[in-house]
């Protein structure tokens, strides 16, 4: 007899072929998200569940007696209530490493856009305001042989380090809840504190996970610490900054610009002033968003539940729910 599954988002026909290979579901197909009281309804009477983002907590287990993997189309899972579902027995998988190299150029496509200040320049010439004259106003910051700092040394990390390294001759330090000095031989990387690299570096790219050591790990005093031309990106949670403390560094020039993939309220708030800033990049949390990377976080997802269901350990057991 088949596992009951829901598929509370709209996924790939390949991937829905081959869950249907496995288990019997129901799916949400609609192109706006599933409300909470919808996936309430719809959890009652099933043991797998395929999701992106939406709480699983304790509310949601109350209502789904028989759930026994929840597998997340995300490389995060700050919407698992780790405790609820340890308690239960609830497995949940996530989806590493099929993005690394997506995001990784997503990062540099904002490190690029703010230093050579693209986007900005891109609606100067569209505007017709490009006359003959000295291009000195147009002057942007090198990229290449600058120092890049990662907050964050994971597999992400790993592939921008990567890039400014063999591709931009750039100097790559990295501060990492725990130090990795296989990284920093194969690499070539340089461990500094949080403290240190925020001071050395040119640009600083925050990667790393939402967890409570890390939100608002940017805040009055980090910033404060950056140099007046450095330059913030931020491609992890937009829980991780303190945005109003971000919003200051720009305001009174003590940092040079941002890149930001993640807000602190998403869909962004059109009056949050970091939308008026031309020295602040801003895209809609698309660091995975190409369609070749989506296929492969979701057939990974698919995969995640299906070995759980089979009652294998999935490939992509998070870490905190092994036992």
């Amino acid at each position: 007899m088949k596992s009951k599954v829901f598929i509370a988002k709209k996924i790939p026909r390949e991937v829905e072929e081959y869950l249907a290979r496995y288990c019997e579901y129901r799916k949400w197909d609609s192109d706006e998200p599933i409300s909470r009281a919808q996936l309430l309804e719809e959890v009652k009477d099933i043991e797998g569940l395929l999701i992106t983002g939406g709480k699983i907590d304790r509310e949601l287990l109350d209502h789904a007696p028989k759930l026994k993997v929840v597998s997340n189309i995300s490389v995060g899972y700050n919407n698992f209530d780790l405790e609820a579902m340890g308690e239960r027995k609830v497995l949940g998988t996530n989806t590493p490493s099929v993005l690394d190299d997506t995001v990784a150029d997503l990062i540099f496509g904002l490190m690029l856009a703010v230093a050579r200040r693209i986007p900005e320049l891109d609606r100067f010439v569209k505007e017709g305001r490009w006359q003959k004259c000295s291009d000195e106003p147009f002057w942007g910051i090198d990229v290449h042989h600058a120092t890049l700092g990662i907050i964050g040394m994971g597999r992400i990390g790993e592939a921008v380090a990567k890039r400014a390294k063999y591709g931009f001759s750039m100097e790559v330090l990295y501060y990492n809840r725990r130090r990795k000095p296989e990284v920093e031989e194969s690499l070539g990387v340089h461990y500094r504190t949080l403290e240190q690299l925020l001071q050395e570096a040119d640009y600083v790219v925050l990667m790393t996970p939402l967890t409570p050591e890390s939100t608002g790990l940017m805040g009055p005093h980090e910033f404060s610490l950056m140099k007046k031309n450095a330059i913030f990106i931020n491609a992890s949670r937009g829980e991780t900054v303190n945005e109003e403390a971000l919003i200051a560094a720009l305001e009174k020039g003590q940092i040079w610009g941002a890149g930001l993939d993640v807000f602190s309220q998403e869909p962004v708030d059109p009056g949050n002033p970091l939308l008026k800033m031309p020295n602040v990049v801003t895209v809609p949390h698309i660091g995975s968003a190409t369609a070749k990377t989506r296929f492969a976080m979701a057939m990974l997802a698919a995969q995640n539940l299906v070995k759980a269901l089979q009652g294998e350990v999935p490939p992509n057991l998070v870490e905190e729910l092994r036992v």
